[in-house]
């Protein structure tokens, strides 16, 4: 469909949804998460070698064939780990061939590695899924977050292709790939962002077991033994000259059948759940003039910018979400592009050999060339919108809103044909204005810590506990860095009473925690502070004077500007007097965050529960982030949290006020 939809994957209520026979079960969870709930209820097995940042895929699913899990049919799963990212591709072709329902997780130079693999198992009509974190590829260095380029170039491999923008989508579309895959024996890619999906904690729903047994099938009742004796066919022969090419062609047939599945499998989904998915999904392009392209999690950022240009700016704005790279659908993008005055073709990488664009792009321009000339099914046009094309959020690089902005007005002032978005250079483009489009009553905190203190793993019981406990819509993102332990790091979260956007760091946040406090020292931790904000910090002092004394000068002048609140903790202290297991004594300090979180945000009294439910649910999240490790060390993290509510203290505000009132000599 080339007509605007609103986004029914995400933006999507709870009342909305209960006029669906399968609605979902809401939770928290990372993309990550959200795959490996549909692969171990549908799956027989998994092929996969561990490689940053599909690795949490490939241990979920492990840990159900540890903990003895059977899928929806009973079939007890497996799982095969071998020496490399080829051969747990060969281990998927040959469980598929036998008959079997196998998935694969990877990234990066792992998807890069199988190739040789995805051109048989394409080839002898295996219809498997992989899962992939969409990883930037090494080049003139190793980075490990989120870039296209690894898929882009298994893109020829005879695979269908679906990418998803959060959570929600990765495990929706998930479900979807399995089922189009198998009605026309054609293996499919279930893409989404590494880190900035895979990683991400967000409110999502889980699709029903139920409805996973409907929607699917038994694994026997579609999947074709190809090994069979009592059947015996060749697969996989040595062809010449007179045989080769027509069993290559022959195989048009198959691929004519995927775009009608995955249509089939895209209305079944809404029928049943209501979240409405397409090939593309156009966001206000019906009158737009200017118009973003793109795929991944940028573009829901592109989403909520499209709404503050024309409301702000009175742009006549639009994007357009492209959810099927393979197969591409050239039909619908020209339908919902050809009557703007120009687009912007974003993608996350640089192919800068090709003179006429990244993949997304050559595609799109041959989709219109055949659309001029009326060919490939396509209607004939008489113009060409103005086509632009840039590169962003490389290795997990940044995409703001101001990134978007600055798209809008490169197309508006007829500027750079390519350009870049998010960096300093000379075909960088930029913009001064960066707006705060966050969720009406949003409340953002960003922290700043050191890898091995827990504050990640805290971060995510946090986004749990709003979500699952308090009802809110959440979103939690590390940032993650190859430094990993020992080293400065930063996290995100944002809580809010509708689905969050944006996907970008915090520019405005309503709570500064400094688990490092030497933070103040080396960097503006305070940048971004709204108003009447708190600040929560790690002090080994208990007299208020001490904790205030330390800060710098600058940042008490801007404490003072922005009225800003300051509360203080010994964390390290409490985490050591409370840890029974010492190799947890540092990574427990963070949880004590929690305790914080509950006394310094009012979720606690809007939801109306007593300090018992509360607690009830803060153990249910410690549960499952700290389970695996025994009953002691749940309930360790929960005394921490106990113990950060009732021992925050405040530096009041005379301390602050006052130019003179609570310095000390500092020793």
């Amino acid at each position: 469909m080339a007509t605007d939809s609103v986004d029914r994957a995400t933006d999507f209520t709870l009342d909305e949804a209960k006029g669906f026979p399968y609605p979902g079960i809401p939770t928290t969870c990372d993309g990550a998460e959200a795959v490996v709930w549909v692969e171990i209820h549908i799956s027989q097995g998994s092929g996969a070698y561990p490689i940053t940042s599909s690795t949490t895929m490939g241990g979920g699913f492990n840990q159900a064939v540890t903990n003895g899990e059977t899928n929806l049919w009973g079939d007890p799963l497996l799982f095969f780990e071998p020496e490399s990212e080829h051969s747990a591709a060969t281990f998927c072709e040959g469980f598929a061939v036998a008959g079997g329902r196998v998935t694969n997780f990877t990234s990066g130079q792992g998807l890069v590695l199988m190739k040789e693999v995805l051109y048989t198992i394409s080839g002898k009509r295996l219809p498997v899924v992989f899962n992939i974190g969409a990883r930037a590829l090494t080049s003139h260095s190793l980075n490990v977050h989120a870039g296209h380029d690894d898929v882009m170039s298994v893109a020829d491999c005879g695979w269908g292709v679906l990418f998803g923008r959060n959570a929600q989508e990765a495990g929706d579309l998930c479900l979807i790939a399995r089922r189009a895959a198998e009605a026309s024996q054609t293996p499919f890619f279930n893409v989404q962002d590494g880190f900035l999906t895979t990683h991400t904690v967000e409110s999502a729903r889980l699709i029903e077991p139920e409805f996973m047994k409907e929607f699917i099938g038994r694994p026997e009742d579609k999947l074709m033994n190809l090994m069979d004796p009592s059947s015996p066919l060749m697969s996989g022969v040595v062809q010449n000259q007179d045989s080769y090419m027509k069993g290559k062609i022959a195989q048009r047939w198959y691929y004519d059948q995927v775009a009608p599945a995955l249509m089939d499998a895209f209305a079944e989904f809404y029928r049943n759940t209501g979240r409405y998915y397409d090939m593309v999904i156009p966001y206000r392009c019906e009158d737009a003039e200017y118009i973003l392209v793109g795929i991944g999690s940028y573009m829901e950022t592109a989403q909520i910018t499209i709404d503050y240009l024309r409301e702000k700016r009175g742009i006549k704005a639009g994007c357009l979400n492209i959810h099927c790279f393979r197969p591409f659908p050239a039909r619908q993008i020209v339908e919902s592009l050809k009557n703007c005055k120009a687009f912007a073709v974003l993608e996350r990488m640089d192919d800068p050999l090709s003179t006429t664009g990244n993949h997304l792009t050559r595609e799109i321009k041959a989709a219109f060339c055949d659309a001029v000339t009326g060919q490939n099914g396509q209607e004939e046009i008489d113009r060409v919108p103005m086509i632009y094309s840039g590169s962003a959020g490389l290795g997990s690089r940044d995409v703001r809103p101001g990134d978007i902005n600055a798209i809008f007005d490169n197309m508006i002032e007829e500027g750079q044909d390519y350009f870049c978005v998010g960096i300093k250079h000379p075909l960088a483009i930029t913009s001064d204005d960066d707006p705060d489009l966050r969720p009406p009553h949003a409340f953002s905190m960003r922290g700043h810590s050191v890898g091995g203190f827990g504050s990640v793993t805290t971060n995510k019981v946090i986004a749990t506990i709003a979500g699952q406990v308090f009802g809110k819509d959440v979103q939690a993102y590390p940032k993650y860095g190859s430094e990993k332990k020992g080293l400065p790091t930063t996290y995100y979260l944002t809580i809010a009473d509708s689905h969050i956007y944006s996907h970008s760091e915090l520019e405005y946040v309503n709570l500064a925690v400094l688990n490092d406090t030497n933070a103040l020292f080396n960097g503006n931790p305070l940048k971004g502070m709204v108003d009447g904000g708190a600040i929560f910090m790690q002090s080994t002092y208990n007299n208020p004077a001490d904790v205030w004394a330390r800060i710098p000068e600058a940042h008490k002048n801007t404490i003072r500007e922005k009225r800003i609140h300051i509360y203080y903790i010994d964390m390290v202290s409490i985490a050591r007097e409370v840890a029974t297991a010492s190799d947890l004594q540092m990574r427990m300090q963070g949880i004590v965050l929690l305790g914080a979180f509950l006394k310094l945000t009012p979720y606690r009294e809007m939801s109306g529960m007593d300090d018992q439910a509360v607690y009830a649910g803060v153990e249910k999240a410690l549960r499952k982030y700290f389970g695996k490790r025994g009953e002691q060390v749940v309930q360790d993290n929960l005394t921490c949290v106990k113990r950060g509510y009732s021992e925050i203290q405040e530096v009041p505000s005379e301390y602050i006020r006052s130019e003179t009132n609570g310095q000390v000599k500092l020793q």
